[in-house]
C-alpha cells in the first residue's frame, strides 16, 4: 500500500506539472498581452512606456525563462501578482473560492440526489408512464444549453413571477441576522444551482436507470429473491450498492466539469466566483490570474478523482483488493 501510495503521489505531481506547463504555453500563445490592453486603455503608445510595462510584467524575457521563474514561484506557493488590481493572485482566488464552492457543491449534491432518485424510480418502473416522462425530461436536460436555460429561468421566476432574485449572491445593502442573511443567499442560489445541475441530473438519471435495469436481472438478485428477502432489503442493500458504481465513477469525473461549467452560469447570474474571475482575466489579459485559476481548479479536479477512487474502494471490495 505504501508503494502504491507513493506511486500515486508521483503521478499526481507529474500530471499537475504537465497541466501547468500546457496552460502557461496556451495562455502565452493567445493573441494580445496585458501591455497592449493597458496601453490601449490609457491611450499611451510611447515606446518607452510600453517597454517599461513589459519589463514590469517580465514579458521582455525569453519564454523558457518566464516558465522557469513561474514554476519556481508556484513550487513555493506564489501564484503571482495581479498588476491590474495590485493584489496577489492567491488573495483574489481565495476571496472568490467560497462562492464557487457553494454554487458547485450545491449543484453537485442536487444533481446526485435528484438524478439517482429519478434513475432508481425509472429503472424499477421501466416501461411505465412515469419512466417515459423522465426519459423525455432527460432529453430536454441534455439539449438545453446552460446559458439559455439560465435566461429562461430568470425570465420566468424573476421577471414574470418575481419569486427569486435574478443576479448576484446577496441583496445589496441587506442587513439582518445570520439566519436572514443565509436565507437571502439561498434565494439567490436557487436559479444558478438549478441551471448548473440540469444537465447532470439528466445524465445521472439515464445512467442510474440503465444500471438498475441491468442489476435487476443479475443472478445475485434472483438468489436474494429466492431466499425470501424483503423487497426493501433487496433494493437498498444488494441492488443499489452495485447499481451505484457507474454513477459514482461518473460523478467523480463530472464534479471537475462543474467547476468549468460554472463560468457560463456565474456570468449569466453575476455570481462572484472564480469562474467569472477567469472570464474577466481572459478579457483583460491578466495572465497570472488566469493561470492561478487554472492551477487551483486542476488541483481540485485531481483531488476529486482521488476521493472518487477512495469511495469506490469502500463501496466495492473488489476494487480495494485489486488496488492492493
Amino acid at each position: 500500500m505504501l508503494k502504491a501510495g507513493l506511486g500515486r503521489v508521483i503521478k499526481v505531481l507529474m500530471v499537475l506539472i504537465t497541466v501547468i506547463i500546457c496552460n502557461f504555453a496556451l495562455v502565452r500563445l493567445a493573441p494580445g498581452d496585458p501591455v497592449s490592453v493597458i496601453a490601449g486603455e490609457t491611450g499611451a503608445s510611447d515606446a518607452a512606456f510600453v517597454a517599461s510595462l513589459r519589463e514590469e510584467f517580465q514579458l521582455d524575457k525569453p519564454i523558457h525563462v518566464q516558465l522557469g521563474t513561474y514554476l519556481a514561484n508556484v513550487a513555493t506557493g506564489d501564484l503571482g501578482y495581479s498588476y491590474r488590481q495590485r493584489r496577489p493572485v492567491a488573495d483574489l482566488i481565495w476571496e472568490r473560492m467560497p462562492a464557487t464552492l457553494l454554487l458547485t457543491g450545491t449543484a453537485f449534491v442536487l444533481s446526485l440526489v435528484v438524478g439517482v432518485a429519478s434513475g432508481i424510480f425509472a429503472g424499477l418502473k421501466r416501461g411505465t408512464w412515469g419512466d417515459n416522462t423522465l426519459v423525455v425530461l432527460c432529453l430536454f436536460g441534455y439539449a438545453l444549453p446552460a446559458f439559455w436555460l439560465g435566461l429562461v429561468l430568470v425570465l420566468i421566476f424573476s421577471v414574470w413571477l418575481q419569486w427569486l432574485p435574478a443576479f448576484g449572491m446577496q441583496t445589496l445593502g441587506f442587513t439582518g441576522t445570520w439566519w436572514e442573511q443565509a436565507a437571502d443567499v439561498a434565494r439567490h442560489l436557487v436559479l444558478p444551482a438549478v441551471t448548473l445541475s440540469a444537465y447532470y441530473i439528466a445524465l445521472y438519471t439515464r445512467v442510474m436507470r440503465s444500471s438498475v435495469a441491468d442489476v435487476q436481472s443479475s443472478d445475485f438478485i434472483k438468489t436474494a429473491r429466492a431466499r425470501g428477502l424483503s423487497r426493501r432489503r433487496i433494493i437498498g442493500v444488494h441492488m443499489l450498492r452495485n447499481a451505484a458504481l457507474p454513477v459514482i465513477t461518473l460523478a467523480g469525473v463530472q464534479a471537475g466539469q462543474l467547476i468549468g461549467g460554472s463560468i457560463v452560469v456565474e456570468t449569466v447570474f453575476a455570481w462572484p466566483g472564480i469562474g467569472r474571475l477567469a472570464l474577466d482575466s481572459l478579457l483583460q489579459r491578466e495572465y497570472m490570474v488566469l493561470l492561478g485559476v487554472f492551477i487551483v481548479t486542476s488541483v481540485m479536479v485531481i483531488a476529486l478523482n482521488i476521493i472518487t477512487d477512495i469511495i469506490l474502494a469502500i463501496v466495492d471490495p473488489r476494487i480495494r483488493k485489486a488496488a492492493a
